[in-house]
């Protein structure tokens, strides 16, 4: 009999294509809370599914006793996954580094031009039939400089973009070959920074930090709201010491409609858009489905993130 697969991510091309030849599957990504390690172990065991692939529910507990064959997550890193648990019991479990690098590296260009150069604002001006476009005179960003905080995938993605538009960049990543300036150094003389390091790294932009920017920049995040201290951000802003900001992410995916930063003119906000492309689905689906098609041929993955994981 083929293996059965519990799939809650969304899938799209070809190698989903050919994996589904393989194995039978329970295919239910439509938009939901993520699942707890509980109920989700409940669904893997009443649709007799030893595959799992998912995206951002708890792979914890009771989903790791059960005996399955592979783990996929659709994400860059496999932080929803307890990796000691699964790497002791000898569940190989495949991520997708990088799938969203271009995803995010486009809607934070995006998010700067939409700050820098007031595109929200003006459109909802002109809906409303002000066309007053003298108070919105900007500075441009070519000749300016953009510090990144990580230079991972993601980090790589945008430098490239912000040098096409004639940007200095200035990298931060103790990790990359790049890293050439402390961080108070980057927050000191960039225009605009923007944070790309893993969300694991903590907090790392407080109120000495923002305090540090120069005068007028731009602050941008598109991974975690756990890596600013919001409040501190609020007071810069209102301070006056930043000249805008951009925010994809927030604590529990939502935004109090009531915040102070929904009547801020200079603060564009999304609701976590950064990886949201039928790109990125193409991305995780190829190399989870070409990890699960080696680890059902006896083979081992590419994109494996158990550490130090034998077969």
């Amino acid at each position: 009999m083929k293996p059965r697969a519990l799939v809650l991510a969304p899938m799209r091309g070809q190698e989903w294509n050919r994996l589904r030849e393989l194995i039978d599957v329970h295919y239910d990504p439509a938009d939901h809370r993520p699942h707890q390690a509980a109920e989700l172990a409940r669904q893997l065991a009443d649709t007799g599914s030893r595959i799992l692939i998912t995206e951002a529910d708890e792979v914890a507990g009771p989903v790791l006793d059960l005996p399955l064959l592979v783990v996929g997550c659709a994400r860059s890193e496999a932080g929803n996954v307890d990796l000691p648990v699964a790497t002791a019991k000898g569940i190989p479990v495949v991520c997708a580094p990088g799938r969203d690098a271009d995803a995010v590296a486009e809607l934070t260009l995006a998010l700067i031009l939409a700050v820098t150069r007031r595109v929200a604002v003006g459109d909802r001006e002109v809906r409303r039939g002000m066309a007053s476009y003298r108070r919105h005179r900007a500075w441009e960003l070519a000749g300016r400089t953009v510090g990144l905080i990580g230079y991972g995938a993601v980090g790589r993605a945008v430098a490239w973009r912000m040098k096409g538009l004639g940007m200095r960049v200035m990298v931060y990543d103790p990790e990359a070959a790049e890293n050439r300036y402390g961080l108070d150094v980057l927050l000191a003389q960039a225009d605009v920074v923007s944070v790309h390091t893993p969300a694991s790294a903590g907090r790392l932009v407080g109120a000495v930090e923002f305090a540090t920017m120069k005068p007028g920049a731009i602050f941008v995040n598109t991974v975690d709201a756990a890596l600013h201290d919001m409040d501190a951000l609020v007071g810069a802003l209102k301070a006056g010491h930043l000249g805008g900001a951009a925010l994809d992410r927030f604590a529990g995916e939502w935004l109090d409609p009531a915040h102070p930063l929904a009547d801020m003119d200079n603060v564009v906000l999304t609701p976590h858009l950064g990886s949201g492309t039928y790109d990125t689905e193409i991305n995780h689906t190829r190399m989870i489905c070409e990890d699960i098609v080696r680890i059902l041929g006896g083979e081992r993955p590419l994109h494996c993130a158990n550490p130090n994981f034998q077969e």
